[in-house]
């Protein structure tokens, strides 16, 4: 179990994590700015609209900060160390 919470604070993702996490993120926002504007609209309130958006960066936020296992499925492997002879 601490070991599950070590990586959990740590947040370590890798490179193609990244990239998952920010296209989740745009195509998200975009479908949320969507949805948000013409529910909105066709109640005629901003209540509804801003209200709506927030839960979806609320829900949004909870699939995307946390290091999910899922954005560390490439991790990066280094190269190994290379001894050097001092003269």
């Amino acid at each position: 179990m601490s070991e599950f919470v070590q990586k959990l604070v740590e947040g370590k993702i890798d490179f193609e994590g990244q990239k998952l996490v920010e296209r989740i993120a745009r195509d998200a926002l975009i479908a949320a700015t969507a949805v948000s504007f013409v529910a909105g609209f066709a109640l005629q309130s901003l209540r509804v609209t801003f209200g709506l958006f927030a839960l979806f960066v609320v829900v949004l936020s909870i699939v995307v900060i946390p290091p999910w296992p899922m954005y560390n499925r490439h991790p990066v492997t280094w190269l190994p160390v290379k001894e050097t002879k001092a003269e």
